[in-house]
């Protein structure tokens, strides 16, 4: 599986995922900078992603949702902090509503994300930070945690092809 670690430290209020794949820091920058790669892996398998808006610059932002089996949407956005391509991303990310408008009350964090050279391979390193513990608590309750091995677990199919 992709995904060798998920870290979580409730004192720091931080959610580390750590991958590891068999393919250069661009290539796998492209699944976040390209659109149509972010939604074939950025939500788990049955709740396939829509990128609606994908403008990866600072003060950018994207806008996605993810459909269920059931045919829910549920809708979410980044508002872009820092680009360094093809290394690191931070991103404001929280959950919209149906109109795309953020959901006052729901949970907020920063992510930061970087890819780093390993000879060949390359290693992500996605960490969130959250403006409190009940927010923290509130994404890992809601299964964020299978949600991101499975989703990032979808990441290495599309590198080999």
């Amino acid at each position: 599986m992709t995904v060798t670690s998920v870290e979580k430290d409730l004192d720091s209020l931080t959610l580390t995922v750590t991958a590891e794949f068999d393919a250069p820091v661009e290539r796998v920058w492209d699944l976040w900078s390209d659109p149509r790669k972010l939604e074939r892996w950025w939500g788990p398998p049955g709740y396939p992603g829509t990128v609606e808006e994908h403008n990866l610059v600072p003060g950018g932002s994207v806008t996605y949702y993810m459909t269920s089996p059931k045919g829910e949407k549920h809708r979410g956005w980044w508002k872009v902090e820092s680009v360094d391509a093809p290394t690191s991303l931070v991103v404001i990310d929280g959950f919209a509503d149906k109109d795309g408008n953020p959901i006052d009350g729901m949970p907020v964090s920063t992510m930061h994300m970087q890819l780093i050279d390993a000879g060949g391979r390359t290693r992500m390193e996605v960490r969130s930070v959250f403006g409190s513990r009940e927010q923290m608590e509130q994404v890992i309750s809601m299964g964020v945690e299978e949600g991101i091995r499975q989703s990032m677990g979808q990441m290495d199919a599309l590198l080999a092809a």
